[in-house]
């Protein structure tokens, strides 16, 4: 016979933790003292203000949708896409000729369409405004090198080694071919894409009015890989927040979510879904508030929890590997803006933008969110070949 506990064991279990049950009822009754108060959700890819008592939300998006994303986003992809053919080819994948000659043909067409008039007219983003020209040298470059090496690499197949990825491609030195290694042009995307990301979020954010030592804040659903941004080191969003705020928003008041609810795109114009969903958002994090709460009040006199933003570790001559994102001291801190790229790579639990993002937001910070006083991490301090 199955094992069933006894209904009334399965009763007063369910008293604390059913469906209409006491926990519920503290998390229903928070959400009804709190209606009025704004909740701030963030999605993977954008900033959604619930004003309270039942206002329309206001939404700022800051990934995919924004201009320009897709297409330094498309561009840094050049090192990882190549790598992943030589992979594809190394595990006896039939068809890895097929990605390569699609590779080659979509950087071609590329290569025809950036221009300085596309990225002024048709991005024409305000934080790359005087950049426009060097934004379309550095990518027609990039296409340039990629698709001359990866011809290479096709005409003898015996190229294809991941020495030669690193050393003719990816991280060459003193090399007439590559005088800019695409490692730097990787650094250089991130930091670009950020930037304008950055300067837009902090604008957003600090034009809110928002009073930061009561707002409540959750960051809902997946953000990037399944695996990532589920902590406030790892997600960059919570620095972008913090900084927003001038230091003032308490961590306790940031909660992430990974398997909380998401927004759509077809929920925005969904007035009765987006009830539903405020209403989601508001118990989950008040549930989540209330055991903080609760806590506090049953074991005060025992030491308490801090959530831990540790600072980061600064890389040595002999350092060899790293349990913490290390610290970008400077845009011309090479050795550490390459380390991070392979970071965010190789820990799962990092966001890929993690690799420039605090660095661009602290010296945003620093010069009043202007993005031209920005010292931009493989692109500022470095000359691209002028566009052919």
């Amino acid at each position: 016979m199955a094992y069933q506990p006894h209904p009334s064991f399965q009763s007063l279990y369910d008293a604390y933790t059913g469906q209409d049950s006491t926990g519920q009822h503290l998390t229903r009754h928070m959400v009804r003292l709190t209606e009025d108060k704004p909740i701030l959700i963030v999605t993977g890819s954008d900033f959604v203000i619930f004003p309270g008592s039942r206002r329309s939300p206001i939404i700022e998006s800051f990934r995919r949708s924004t201009r320009g994303f897709t297409e330094l986003t498309a561009i840094s992809h050049f090192g990882p896409a190549l790598a992943w053919i030589f992979r594809l080819r190394d595990l006896g994948y039939a068809s890895w000729r097929e990605d390569a000659a699609r590779m080659l043909t979509r950087t071609e067409e590329v290569r025809g369409i950036n221009s300085e008039s596309y990225w002024t007219d048709v991005v024409a983003v305000d934080a790359f405004r005087g950049y426009e020209r060097k934004i379309t040298d550095m990518i027609d470059y990039s296409c340039d090198v990629t698709a001359s090496f990866l011809n290479w690499c096709l005409a003898d197949e015996s190229r294809m080694t991941f020495e030669n990825l690193r050393e003719r491609y990816l991280d060459p030195s003193n090399s007439a071919d590559v005088p800019v290694p695409i490692d730097d042009m990787m650094v250089a995307t991130f930091s670009l894409t950020f930037l304008d990301i950055g300067h837009r979020m902090l604008n957003w954010l600090r034009a809110q009015d928002f009073d930061w030592s009561t707002l409540m804040v959750l960051l809902s659903g997946k953000s990037g890989r399944p695996t990532a941004g589920l902590t406030w080191p790892t997600n960059n969003n919570c620095h972008i927040l913090s900084s927003a705020s001038n230091g003032q928003l308490p961590a306790e008041n940031v909660q992430i979510a990974p398997h909380g609810p998401s927004m759509q795109l077809a929920d925005m114009g969904n007035p009765a879904r987006l009830q539903e969903l405020e209403q989601q958002f508001r118990e989950l994090f008040l549930h989540i508030r209330a055991n903080i709460d609760l806590s506090r009040l049953m074991f005060d006199g025992y030491p308490a929890f801090l959530k831990s933003i540790e600072e980061p570790p600064v890389i040595e001559p002999g350092t060899k590997t790293l349990r913490a994102m290390p610290k970008l001291r400077s845009p011309d801190d090479r050795l550490t803006a390459i380390t991070r790229l392979r970071f965010v790579m190789e820990d799962p639990c990092q966001l890929l933008s993690n690799s420039v993002a605090h660095f661009v937001i602290d010296q945003l910070c620093e010069h009043g969110n202007d993005p031209k006083r920005v010292v931009i991490p493989g692109f500022s301090n470095l000359t691209y070949p002028s566009r052919r």
